[in-house]
């Protein structure tokens, strides 16, 4: 079954909790605080794997989570991370984020690898808490949760060379003549539903993949016959050869098709008819083909293309034609060598880590909220049930002027605020 694009939920493990612990050991006096903090959650990656020809993994199965961190325990020990979860996607997969339509990575090499939700953090243990003030601190890091978001997979397919022309021209014809590939072969219009991919062997270290895209019409694209559902896979073709049906019997004409695909193109992806270099005349053995011959050559040359006629049914010309796509596949400039196993996501500026004194106190009605990056962060992860958290909480927002802000804002004691999510109750001290 043929799968080129799905949707599908991904979240990342969450972070284990750091646990609180004391030392209390025979002749070992004043033992303090050992708790170990929690493992980070698995990471959610998408990997580009050769073996993989579509995407009908993801048809059934929508939903993937990373495992989660486990907790921290006491001796310090820290808690075991959760494993990433690696989803196995076809080489030249596109990653959207879903929500807003960002592409996060584009993986066209065999190998590359993007991380598409970030496991959640660990908490820090008791231990971490300890100070010569707060010597027995009895309180503790929640983990942070992973991301979640929803993904568009979008298959474009990788190949150096791709067929496109008119239903009926005789594509899978010719792939099916030039490689072991088997698509099916009919008399009939749309034969092709599915795009084909062919590796053609030439002889030792001489080979390329060869991609039939289903047939192409007028209007196609703004979405006609099979439209922009194909299309997509031309983009990755290096290059481009038109199969054109010389013989005209389908009853029309080889001139107008060479026109119309040629169009469709352009219009498509203005770039992408740069890249037809090559026209097939196919169905040569058949007379019609011979005395149309002429006409689609003189179109051809004065669009600067060449022609080269075979018929993809009895095999004749089609050495011949393998040849002069051997030889323009040779003056390609060659790619720069990419990193193995690494697809860097698009560039994007490297975030500035908040501090705790930046905030902002606004008054809402009968209360005050408080918006501050670093101090949503630190609330997230804190077990406000626990007397002790919130005696740390009130340092931390003492410490960095959140109360003295809060009293000139006008807040009284029994107020409401709003730290983030959370609610609070002002109490003076």
């Amino acid at each position: 079954m043929w799968v080129d694009q799905v949707r599908i939920w991904v979240r990342a493990g969450n972070g284990g909790h750091g646990a609180v612990s004391f030392r209390r050991e025979k002749y070992v006096p004043a033992g303090g605080p050992d708790g170990g903090d929690g493992g980070h959650g698995g990471h959610v990656i998408l990997e580009a794997d050769a073996s993989e020809r579509t995407l009908v993994a993801f048809r059934y199965r929508k939903r993937f989570q990373a495992e989660s961190g486990r907790p921290g325990s006491g001796a310090r020990k820290r808690g075991a991370n959760g494993a990433d979860l690696v989803l196995k996607v076809p080489v030249g997969t596109v990653v959207k984020d879903a929500a807003t339509g960002e592409v996060l990575a584009d993986l066209a090499e065999p190998g590359a690898r993007v991380i598409v939700a970030r496991g959640g953090s660990g908490g820090k243990g008791n231990a971490r808490f300890a100070t010569p003030t707060r010597q027995a601190p009895a309180f503790a890091q929640k983990g942070l949760p992973g991301e979640e978001r929803e993904l568009e997979l979008e298959l474009k397919l990788v190949a150096d060379v791709g067929l496109v022309g008119y239903p009926n021209a005789g594509k899978s014809s010719l792939i099916a003549q030039c490689s072991a590939a088997r698509p099916e072969i009919a008399n009939y219009p749309f034969t092709t539903l599915v795009p084909t991919l062919g590796t053609v062997f030439r002889g030792p270290g001489r080979s390329f993949v060869m991609a039939d895209i289903p047939g192409l019409i007028e209007g196609a694209s703004q979405g006609a016959g099979l439209g922009h559902q194909f299309l997509r896979h031309v983009e990755r073709s290096g290059l481009l050869v038109q199969v054109v049906d010389a013989s005209g019997l389908e009853g029309r004409d080889p001139v107008d098709d060479l026109r119309v695909v040629r169009q469709e193109l352009e219009a498509y992806q203005p770039e992408l008819v740069q890249r037809v270099k090559l026209v097939v005349a196919n169905k040569m053995d058949l007379a019609e083909s011979r005395q149309h011959l002429p006409r689609l050559e003189a179109a051809a040359a004065e669009l600067g293309l060449e022609v080269v006629p075979l018929s993809a049914a009895t095999g004749e010309g089609v050495d011949a034609f393998l040849d002069r796509v051997e030889a323009l596949l040779a003056q390609r400039p060659k790619p720069e060598p990419a990193t193995p196993g690494v697809t860097p996501p698009p560039a994007r500026p490297r975030r500035r880590r908040a501090s705790l004194k930046e905030f902002t106190v606004e008054r809402q009605n009968d209360a005050f909220a408080v918006r501050g990056e670093a101090l949503e962060r630190i609330v997230a992860r804190l077990d406000l049930n626990n007397p002790e958290s919130l005696r740390y909480l009130q340092h931390i927002l003492e410490q960095n002027g959140v109360l003295q802000a809060l009293r000139e804002a006008g807040a009284r004691e029994g107020d409401t605020v709003w730290l983030g999510s959370v609610e609070l109750e002002y109490v003076e001290e």
